[in-house]
């Protein structure tokens, strides 16, 4: 058995052919998709970069693992403690180590662990290859790695090859060379110029008139990736850059079908095509980023081929990206490890059964500090801080009439946010009473100081709202955070 995993750092589902897009951004996804499995309602539970990935690995939700930010204490896997053996929990109970333990040589091609600091991510594998620019790497960089790998071990057999590709990632940074296929293409219908009007009038990071985080600064050697939209030209351009960056992708992930097929082995491989999280492009009125706990962050594609399983099936179900272990486990008809909070999906993949969860609960507190219920039609967001966005407390939103999250329903329907939050205190009883700490690492983050990219910026953020002709949010900012004003 052979498996390639491909993650895409920011790849969001509905911007491949598979998934229904209008932009031919994907044959060779969308090739493997027609012999697997696609997952539709697949989502991360922890957002985004780093709590995505521990989660995965780890097989358990942030609020389990402890890392559900970008830094302070809750940037950290949680120590064992005195119960500590002589390897850790993590060392011994990760995604790797399954597949090690069933006979698989196990490979990471990736830079994520020193991005991030995040070195529990490499654990269980048996040998690691650092492409050495913490993700500001492109494709260029990342294929002759995979092209070595490939030559040297393709025709061996029980091999497990997890590789990343970063250029879904902002900034978009596919080369000028390679030149744009969708110049002449239509833009996303739904972000009409009424629309982006009312964006460029939203506040917050990565809000269409500051794209740059808090500013519209850009930087000459991102030149797909721009500082503001101001009209339909940098609309292209961001939407743009962001198609280029996947179809760029697509045509490295082509080569390396290539590669098996030349080596003999390409119908033998399992493929796996995944990411860590989405990215906004205009969902909450922010672009270019993968900072809230909704569906355009945390929705993600989940693509399986299995050799001899179902071929060209679509799955429905609710489903977490940490449902993959115990999904693998049951597929190697092994038991999956003791501390996961997975569950498997196993039957989708080989008799397109029906197998999701009733409901969902993401969280993300990097950039904002939100958890968000997944249920029915629904999308449930409850905002703990705002990261200076000015979102309402509660957002509600009917994903199969509103897949852009632009009219929210929470004060019409307070029947169906009631049973959200039942839901979620429901789930947050579960995880506080099946671990032996008692500290929610959502609330390490606020007492801290709030999510790692908001703190500390509120003061020189208002300076440039009052600029760009906004400072009328800059005193509903201030009543927010008063901490950070003061």
């Amino acid at each position: 058995m052979r498996i390639l995993l491909l993650d895409l750092d920011s790849l969001r589902p509905d911007h491949l052919g598979c998934y229904g897009y209008h932009r031919n951004t994907s044959p060779h996804i969308d090739q493997v998709a027609e012999q697997g499995v696609t997952f539709t309602n697949y989502y991360t539970s922890d957002a985004p970069c780093f709590p995505s990935r521990t989660a995965l690995m780890t097989g358990r939700f942030g609020i389990h693992n402890g890392v559900v930010g970008h830094g302070g204490t809750a940037a950290d896997v949680r120590h064992d403690g005195p119960e500590r053996k002589f390897r850790d929990l993590t060392g011994r109970e990760c995604l790797p180590m399954l597949l090690r333990n069933a006979g698989f040589k196990t490979s990471l091609i990736s830079p994520f662990a020193e991005r991030h600091a995040a070195w529990t991510f490499n654990a269980g594998f048996n040998e690691i290859f650092n492409t050495g620019l913490g993700g500001m790497e492109s494709a260029e960089v990342v294929t002759p790695v995979v092209t070595e790998w490939i030559r040297n071990n393709a025709a061996q057999d029980n091999w497990f090859l997890y590789v990343n590709y970063w250029d879904a990632h902002t900034p978009y940074r596919a080369p000028l060379s390679y030149g744009n296929p969708f110049e002449n293409d239509p833009l996303p219908a739904w972000i009409t110029a009424e629309v982006l009007e009312r964006h460029k009038q939203k506040v917050g990071p990565h809000s269409a008139s500051e794209i740059n985080m808090y500013n519209n600064r850009t930087l000459p050697k991102f030149p797909r990736h721009p500082g503001e939209i101001k009209d339909e030209s940098g609309l292209r351009q961001m939407i743009d850059g962001y198609d280029t960056a996947i179809r760029y992708i697509d045509d490295q992930i082509g080569a390396i079908f290539a590669l098996l097929e030349e080596a003999g082995v390409m119908d033998e491989v399992a493929i796996i095509i995944t990411a860590d999280h989405g990215e906004n492009q205009g969902e909450l009125g922010i672009y270019g980023e993968h900072g809230t706990a909704d569906q355009g962050t945390c929705r993600i594609p989940m693509i399986i081929r299995w050799p001899g399983a179902e071929q060209g099936h679509v799955d429905h179900g609710l489903h977490y990206h940490l449902d993959l272990g115990p999904t693998l486990a049951e597929l190697f008809q092994r038991p999956p490890m003791k501390s996961w909070d997975g569950q498997s999906y196993a039957p989708a993949i080989l008799e397109g059964k029906e197998c999701g969860r009733e409901a969902l609960v993401v969280s993300q507190c990097a950039h904002v500090c939100q958890r968000s219920v997944r249920f029915g039609d629904w999308l449930y967001i409850r905002t703990y801080h705002d990261g200076y966005h000015l979102f309402d407390k509660e957002m509600l939103f009917n994903i199969k009439e509103d897949p852009h999250e632009q009219v929210n329903l929470a004060q019409e329907r307070r029947d169906v946010c009631m049973e959200a939050v039942y839901r979620l205190n429901d789930w947050h009883d579960d995880m506080m009473n099946s671990m032996k700490h008692d500290v929610d690492p959502l609330w390490t983050v606020m007492k801290e100081g709030g999510p790692f990219h908001a703190k500390g910026h509120l003061k020189k953020y208002a300076e440039w709202l009052e600029a760009s002709g906004r400072g009328h949010a800059i005193e509903e900012l201030a009543r927010r955070h008063p901490a950070e004003w003061a």
